[in-house]
Formats: structure tokens, C-alpha cells, sequence
């Protein structure tokens, strides 16, 4: 199997067989907080987080959904010819929240012309009934996505980036999630303190066997004013080189199953946040290694994953 350009199952390339053109995604802030920042489960979020809920790049929450949409369009139609769109909330946890309001701002993304889907990214301890209910019902007009930020299976380094919940509690999100046919995305962070090489591919067999539809691979980012910056700093750990980034992406690609989209494979903290690894602020740069890299190394996709499971 190929996939266009690129030697994996790409979010690009899907994107061009389900919607038969280029598709872009409008990021925006719905003005959420977290669990774990409103003194529900703590409140200095997880360990690795910014200020801005890793939604760095989303729109202004003081504008309305649709002014945002508007807004990041112009931005990015000036740079290319773009007609269709996915509105991605990311910023904080994106049903955390009244289902009226929930209700309210989704309503407002999906129904407008140039949206063709809604990605929402959230924590798998924020999937009340009603929520479900109300994703459930936006499925049925436009393709609903949930991303859920797992990060890792191993229970160890969940305690210690403060994730808050426990791995069934992921496990009961997806179920609940597919059996109305809502699609799942999982972030994974390569290069979290004390996890090996090994740990990193477990939690990419494990989600091979479980019933997700994306997966993003994002690079450990230490970035200005996190607790992770401080364990950084007092050289409790250390990141990784482009060189071994590279080779670990490479592994996990080896290892994921073809059917699963990969959507992300590192990130691009913002500049002024960054701190280490300075390198991953040149994303195209290392994606073109990546790329490299795999063609030589005559690597696709899940090539090895289907000759190790045949």
C-alpha cells in the first residue's frame, strides 16, 4: 500500500480521498479552562502544558466561533487557495463545560458553510452522558472527530505529567465514543521523563488493538513557565537529539497499524516558549529528514506491522 508522497497513512492523504481536495484546520478557543487547572483535580495543569493549554496557535476566545473561523481564513487564503475547512478546539478541554454552551459553539462551527468537520480535543474523563449525546447528534450532520490526550499507557509516567485519570478511564472513552461511530484521535509525547524507547513502542502496540481511527505523535516540547521547564532546568532529564527523534518516529511508524491516520509526527511549540529541544522549531526541516530517512531505509508504514501479524 502507498499513500501519495508520503510512506505512511497521512492526515493529508485522507483528507483527499474522503473530501476530494485540500483541506485546512481553522483552530479555535471556545474559552475553556481544564480539570486540572480549576482546582478539580489540581490546578497548575499537567506537567508539560503552557499557559495556553496547548492552544498556543488558537484563535482569541474574546471573538465569536464564527468571527474565528473568518478570521483564520483570511489568514490562511491569503497564502493559498483553500475552500473547505476542519474547526479544531484546542485549546484546554473542550467538554469541559455546560452542555448548553457546549452545545452553543459546536452548533455554531459545524453549521457554518465552509466547515466540513469538527475536531474536538479533550480529556477521556470529560465524556458525561449529555456530552456523548450531544456529539452523538453533531455526528449525524457533519463527521465529528475526538481527540483524547492519553499521552502514555504506563501508569508511572501518567502520575508524573499529572494526567488525572487512569488508563480505563480511556478505555471506557473510546468504547463510548465508537459505539457512536465517532471517530478517535490519541496524542502520544515521545520523550516523556523516564520512558525508553521500549515503553514509547508498547503504548503504539497497545493502541494497534484498540479501536482508534488517528494518532498524533508529538515530540516532548519543554516549554518557558511549566514545571516541566523547572525539572529541565535542575537537569532531572534530557531530550532528545533530532537523530534519535527521528529514529523513535520511525519505530513507532514501524509499529502502528496502517489503518490508523497519523495526523501529527512532531510539533512546533511556539518560539518564544521553547526552551528545548530548540531543533523541533524547524518542523519542515525535520519532516523532510523524516521523509528522507524512511525512503532509504525503504521504510513504510506498516510493512514490518504486517509481516510481523500475518
Amino acid at each position: 500500500m502507498r499513500w501519495g508522497e508520503k510512506p505512511y497513512h497521512s492526515l493529508d492523504y485522507m483528507l483527499r480521498e474522503r473530501f476530494h481536495e485540500k483541506i485546512y484546520k481553522v483552530t479555535l478557543n471556545g474559552g475553556m479552562t481544564c480539570p486540572n487547572r480549576d482546582s478539580t483535580l489540581g490546578n497548575r495543569g499537567c506537567i508539560f502544558c503552557s499557559s495556553g493549554g496547548s492552544g498556543d496557535f488558537a484563535a482569541s476566545s474574546e471573538l465569536s466561533i464564527t468571527d474565528q473561523i473568518e478570521q483564520q481564513k483570511t489568514m490562511l487564503t491569503g497564502k493559498r487557495p483553500i475552500q473547505k475547512y476542519i474547526a479544531y478546539f484546542q485549546a484546554y478541554t473542550n467538554t469541559y463545560g455546560a452542555p448548553a454552551y457546549l452545545r452553543s459553539i459546536f452548533t455554531e462551527a459545524i453549521r457554518h458553510p465552509d466547515i466540513v468537520a469538527l475536531s474536538i480535543g479533550t480529556r477521556p474523563d470529560c465524556l458525561g452522558e449529555e456530552v456523548l449525546e450531544l456529539l452523538d447528534e453533531l455526528n449525524r450532520q457533519k463527521p465529528v472527530w475526538i481527540e483524547l490526550g492519553l499521552q502514555t499507557i504506563h501508569e508511572r509516567t501518567a502520575r508524573y505529567i499529572r494526567r488525572g485519570y487512569p488508563l480505563a478511564c480511556f478505555e471506557e472513552a473510546v468504547r463510548n465514543l465508537r459505539s457512536r461511530q465517532i471517530e478517535v484521535i490519541v496524542h502520544t509525547i515521545l520523550g516523556l521523563p523516564q520512558e525508553t524507547p521500549e515503553q514509547i513502542l508498547q503504548t503504539m502496540d497497545y493502541l494497534n488493538h484498540m479501536d482508534i481511527q488517528g494518532i498524533k505523535l508529538q515530540l516532548l516540547h519543554v516549554l518557558r513557565g511549566t514545571d516541566l521547564a523547572e525539572d529541565y532546568e535542575k537537569g532531572l532529564f534530557s531530550v532528545y537529539t533530532q537523530e534519535e527523534y527521528l529514529n523513535l518516529l520511525i519505530s513507532c511508524l514501524e509499529h502502528l497499524s496502517p489503518e490508523i491516520v497519523i495526523h501529527r509526527l512532531t510539533g512546533d511549540g511556539p518560539k518564544e516558549l521553547l526552551i528545548a529541544p530548540l531543533w523541533a522549531s524547524r518542523k519542515r526541516e525535520v519532516l523532510n529528514h523524516l521523509h528522507h530517512q524512511m525512503k532509504v531505509r525503504n521504510t513504510w508504514q506498516g510493512r514490518l506491522w504486517n509481516h510481523r501479524t500475518v
